[in-house]
C-alpha cells in the first residue's frame, strides 16, 4: 500500500512528463548555436527542461524551491547537477557567471516587483555576450481574462495561480534595458494532456 501511494504521489508531481518543453528545444537550438557552455535555470522544477542541454553538452545549475521536486530530480530524473534550494526572489546564490540563463513558465507567476527584481538579478548573473531566454504565457492565450483581476493583464485564476499575461508593450517595457533582442509566440503543447491545445507562450530573448 505504501508503495502504490508513492508512486501515486511521485506520478502526480511528475505529470508535465519528463519530455522537455519546446520552449526548451528552442532555447537549446539558441544555446547550440551561440556555443553556451553552462545554463543556469531559475525555477528548475524535477529537471525536464534541463536533459536537453545536458545531453548537448551544456552544463546546468538550476534554483529550485520545492524540495520535493530536488529529490524528484535527483531519483527520478537521475539528474547529478548543482540545485540550490530557494526561492528565485532570494538569487543569487552563487557569485558564478553564466554563459546562459533559460526560465520556463516562472516569471509571469510573480507580480511587478518580482518580476522586475528578477530580471535584473538573472542578467547580473550573465556573462558579457551571454544569452537569457525566458518563456512566459502570452495574452493570447484562453486563461486570459479568467478569475480575478488583480491588476493590469494579470488575474487570480480559478484554480489559484496568479498569472500576468505579456504582450509585445510590457515585453518591452520590463526587458528593454536588459538587452532585448526579441520575442516570438509558440504553441506549447500540453504533453501530458495530448488532447488539451496547446498554451499560447512568448519567449523573450535578452543578449547582454
Amino acid at each position: 500500500m505504501e508503495e502504490f501511494w508513492e508512486s501515486s504521489f511521485i506520478e502526480k508531481q511528475t505529470m508535465w512528463g519528463f519530455e522537455p518543453s519546446d520552449s526548451a528545444i528552442r532555447a537549446n537550438d539558441i544555446f547550440v548555436k551561440e556555443k553556451i557552455k553552462d545554463v543556469l535555470i531559475p525555477g528548475i522544477g524535477y529537471g525536464r527542461n534541463a536533459r536537453i542541454f545536458l545531453d548537448h553538452g551544456i552544463t546546468v545549475t538550476g534554483i529550485e524551491i520545492s524540495k520535493t521536486a530536488i529529490d524528484l530530480a535527483r531519483t527520478q530524473n537521475k539528474l547529478d547537477i548543482p540545485i540550490f534550494h530557494g526561492s528565485i526572489t532570494d538569487m543569487p546564490f552563487d557569485n558564478r557567471l553564466y554563459d546562459g540563463i533559460f526560465c520556463y513558465a516562472l516569471i509571469h507567476l510573480l507580480n511587478l516587483r518580482e518580476r522586475r527584481k528578477f530580471i535584473k538579478d538573472c542578467c547580473h548573473q550573465l556573462k558579457p555576450g551571454g544569452y537569457m531566454i525566458f518563456s512566459a504565457v502570452s495574452k493570447r492565450d484562453a486563461m486570459y481574462g479568467k478569475g480575478k483581476q488583480m491588476s493590469k493583464d494579470r488575474f487570480d485564476m480559478p484554480h489559484g495561480a496568479k498569472l500576468f499575461f505579456y504582450d509585445s508593450d510590457s515585453i518591452r517595457r520590463e526587458f528593454g534595458k536588459y538587452g532585448l533582442i526579441g520575442f516570438s509566440e509558440i504553441d506549447e503543447p500540453v504533453k501530458f494532456k495530448k488532447d488539451d491545445p496547446p498554451m499560447k507562450f512568448t519567449i523573450v530573448i535578452c543578449k547582454k
